[in-house]
């Protein structure tokens, strides 16, 4: 695309010329990424537009997590008042949005430029497709996988590292001893639900979660591998007491200054481990799957153009797709952020343990779709107030929880 706007520019006459390029424009673009890891990485973005174009990265920040940006996006674009650029999650948060007409068609430049062939999982890119045509563009993939561990408080503790999940339950009691928080996690709604998402694939098993989040088997639900993993949930819950805080990286530096145990997060939690100038297998360990099943679940962010009824601010929007899914880019921006490429065609030489790992899971297709990508955002708001007050409250027996459970699954989308 750029080539034309520089070949057109060159055919305009000597004024314009030295009045400056003339589709130079400023683009807004919104996101959630605001912690220190994921700063770093965003500004992966920005520096490569800037550079690599003659646009101008106008960031658009807004502090605190998905829940908070999303609503917020969504009354900006359907108000009126649309940004260049907006960050989603992979699945069907954008959905609406884009059968309202409200989101530019990607489909002739991800033709031109190979996109199906080159996007690993194609499922995420299916996640960016409506009708046949596609409306974003997927920059990594997120999985929720993980438990990180804290070397010193293991050691404080007088425990070995545990190796798995069943290991980590042991040697609770140790940390809770050594004044450690067992498990580390924040109070927002995504992350209690996360967390038992984590749990239910590790504990309950993957033919199980499948049945529950995709099939949308209310039985299963209310079944014995279910009953399974609500029990080791309120277990969990237990471990997290004393884990006083909001964010869910205030929790993540719980455990990178040893005040805690472990913490149940997905991968963008290495990018606080690097901004800490911790080294994986070394300070901290982490074990996809809880230890018990290594899986990758294919979440993760895809950024989606608002149509502005402006051919050059439309032009400088495909150029920043065309830079987020390029080799080099998408090399800068996974490093910083703890990600995964969606390519699989780029060099991660330089990838940490805890990220090779998961780039050695993947290439063996041991993958789920995220929980966004199966269930609607009303299903995933009801999962999320249930566990919020599951988590928080002794007072809802893991009896109690499951029923519930049941209940929204037996009428999801």
């Amino acid at each position: 695309m750029k080539y034309r706007m520089l070949s057109a520019a060159f055919a305009t006459s000597v004024a314009l010329h030295f009045a400056g390029p003339a589709s130079a424009v400023d683009l807004e673009v919104t996101h959630w990424w605001t912690s220190g890891g994921e700063a770093a990485a965003v500004a992966e973005f920005a520096r490569a537009f800037n550079e690599k174009t003659e646009h101008n990265w106008v960031d658009g920040a807004i502090a605190g997590s998905g829940g908070v940006a999303r609503p917020i996006m969504i009354s900006r674009i359907t108000g009126g008042d649309p940004m260049g650029a907006t960050q989603f999650n992979h699945g069907r948060q954008a959905e609406e949005l884009v059968e309202a007409g409200l989101m530019l068609d990607l489909t002739e430049l991800a033709e031109k430029e190979g996109w199906k062939d080159i996007v690993h999982p194609s499922s995420l890119l299916d996640s960016c497709t409506l009708d046949g045509r596609i409306y974003c563009v997927p920059v990594n993939i997120h999985s929720w996988q993980w438990i990180w561990l804290s070397h010193k408080a293991f050691e404080e503790a007088g425990v070995a590292v545990p190796a798995n999940w069943d290991e980590f339950v042991a040697a609770a009691p140790k940390l809770r001893e050594a004044g450690k928080v067992p498990l580390a996690m924040g109070n927002q709604p995504w992350q209690a639900s996360g967390a038992f998402g984590v749990i239910a694939i590790a504990i309950g098993g993957i033919d199980a979660w499948k049945a529950v989040n995709i099939d949308k088997n209310a039985e299963v639900a209310a079944g014995a591998d279910y009953a399974r993993v609500f029990q080791a949930a309120a277990n969990a819950r237990e471990f997290r007491k004393g884990s006083n805080v909001q964010d869910w990286n205030q929790a993540t530096n719980m455990v990178i200054t040893g005040e805690a145990g472990a913490q149940i997060m997905g991968d963008w939690a290495q990018g606080e481990f690097q901004v800490a100038g911790q080294t994986a297998g070394e300070d901290y360990s982490c074990l996809p799957g809880l230890g018990v099943n290594e899986i990758i679940s294919t979440g993760g962010d895809a950024f989606y153009f608002p149509k502005l009824d402006d051919p050059e601010k439309e032009a400088a929007q495909l150029e920043l797709a065309s830079l987020m899914l390029s080799k080099e880019v998408q090399v800068s921006f996974n490093l910083k952020k703890g990600s995964l490429p969606v390519r699989g065609d780029v060099d991660l030489a330089a990838a940490n343990d805890c990220m090779k790992k998961g780039l050695a899971i993947l290439a063996t297709g041991a993958i789920l779709p995220d929980g966004n990508q199966t269930l609607s955002p009303d299903t995933q708001g009801q999962i999320e107030d249930l566990m919020t007050q599951f988590w928080s409250s002794d007072e809802i027996s893991a009896e109690e929880a499951q029923k519930r459970y049941a209940e929204i699954i037996a009428s999801a989308d």
